[in-house]
């Protein structure tokens, strides 16, 4: 017989083997990602670690650079990290801030001038939860300030006063704008759950730094826009795309969505300090990871997508959904005790070990196909691809088996 190791062991190791990945992670971008010639940081990397230069240079990217190098030196104190958390803050006041109208522009060119310069509310968010976690790095009371400057403006232009939630892009001016997605795969609708989630993540960040009645007041309306419309109560999946009304366009399953929701949504109710709301989230998350176990295969990795209307799932492994799926088991084992949960997150990694960590070069594929080869044509870095998703599960992990 095999003997069955302590739970205490396991999670030391899973510690030991996090912590050592988050510094492969912060040390990729400390070595290829930063731009000499015109300040930052590459806009785009290819898989093989190429530079590509003359790439846009995105909000979202530089936004996450800041909150990874931010978090990883509050978790580490390393200094080195709050070094490039404030080259990312000095390139993204420098560069990314609508200094006329407010805001963050979508993209600069790769000299640093504007480039697309809409209001995507989902870049704004990100901006104020890197800002937030800076100023917890930095003590920087212009970061704080700045990332209250930028919620207020979201609450003012994006926040649906009537029927509540956040619209989802504008001009630069803050005027309505036809083209309201994130990327080409999106709908075209006004509200929906991925920026709703990050504008939750967002907003929960800047609370921890300045906890504001208002504030508050948003965060429990945004948990509940989740339990009143995003969470389906008959298939515990999220709905994704709504127009400005609430109506629901989209049955489209997004497995990472639906499990990063669960601790995001945990996590927000839990920093206000909703015990009410806290109690209520943890009784659907379960019902969430269970939901999401439907799209695990065989090798502990967790499919992209399911659309039911044709039966047609995406048989692709993106990096960013398996650092959710180590998380968000994690945390359902940490709710409910039940072991299932806690090997589903050791699976998730063990996959992740085995066909996303770039063992030559560094950082993690984009993702694998069908036939476990690497997708190709994907980015090591760019405007979608940051050190956001894998340093936090990394971090998130280490934190908890303390």
């Amino acid at each position: 017989m095999i003997p069955v190791q302590p739970v205490e062991n396991q999670l030391s190791v899973l510690k030991n083997q996090l912590s050592d990945e988050l510094s492969r992670i912060l040390n990729y971008w400390i070595k290829n990602t930063p731009d000499a010639a015109f300040g930052g940081f590459f806009g785009r990397i290819d898989n093989e670690s190429r530079v590509i230069s003359q790439s846009p240079k995105g909000s979202v990217l530089n936004a996450r650079i800041l909150w990874s190098f931010s978090a990883a030196y509050n978790l580490t104190k390393k200094t080195e990290y709050l070094e490039y958390a404030d080259r990312a803050y000095q390139y993204i006041i420098h560069r990314f801030i609508d200094n006329k109208y407010g805001g963050v522009y979508w993209t600069v060119d790769h000299t640093g001038k504007p480039l697309d310069t809409k209001k995507q509310v989902y870049a704004n968010a990100f901006t104020i939860y890197g800002l937030s976690e800076y100023y917890s790095a930095s003590g920087n009371k212009d970061a704080k300030e700045l990332a209250i400057s930028l919620y207020r403006l979201l609450v003012e232009h994006s926040y649906d006063t009537e029927k509540t939630g956040y619209l989802e892009a504008f001009t630069r001016d803050w005027q309505p704008i036809s083209d309201l997605r994130l990327s080409a795969k999106d709908a075209n609708e006004k509200k929906t759950a991925n920026t709703h989630l990050h504008v939750l993540e967002a907003y929960t960040n800047l609370y921890r730094i300045w906890p504001d009645e208002g504030l508050k007041l948003q965060i429990i309306t945004l948990v509940h826009n989740f339990f009143d419309h995003f969470i389906d109560r008959d298939t515990h999946h999220l709905a994704l795309f709504f127009d400005e009304d609430w109506n629901s366009k989209s049955a489209l399953v997004s497995y990472g969505h639906d499990i990063e929701a669960t601790w995001l949504l945990q996590e927000a109710a839990e920093v206000i300090s909703n015990e009410v709301l806290v109690e209520q989230i943890k009784n659907i998350n379960l019902k969430i990871a269970d939901a999401t176990v439907s799209g695990i295969d065989s090798d502990g990795g967790l499919w992209y997508e399911y659309e039911p209307a044709d039966d047609h799932l995406t048989k692709e492994k993106h990096w960013w959904v398996q650092a959710e799926a180590m998380v968000g088991f994690y945390n359902a084992w940490q709710i409910s005790g039940a072991d299932k949960y806690l090997a589903l997150a050791e699976q998730n990694w063990a996959f992740v070990q085995n066909k996303i960590l770039d063992k030559k070069n560094g950082e993690w594929f984009w993702g694998i196909d069908e036939k476990g080869e690497l997708m190709p044509g994907e980015d090591k870095a760019g405007l979608w691809k940051c050190p956001y998703h894998n340093s936090r599960a990394c971090i998130e992990i280490i934190k908890r088996t303390k």
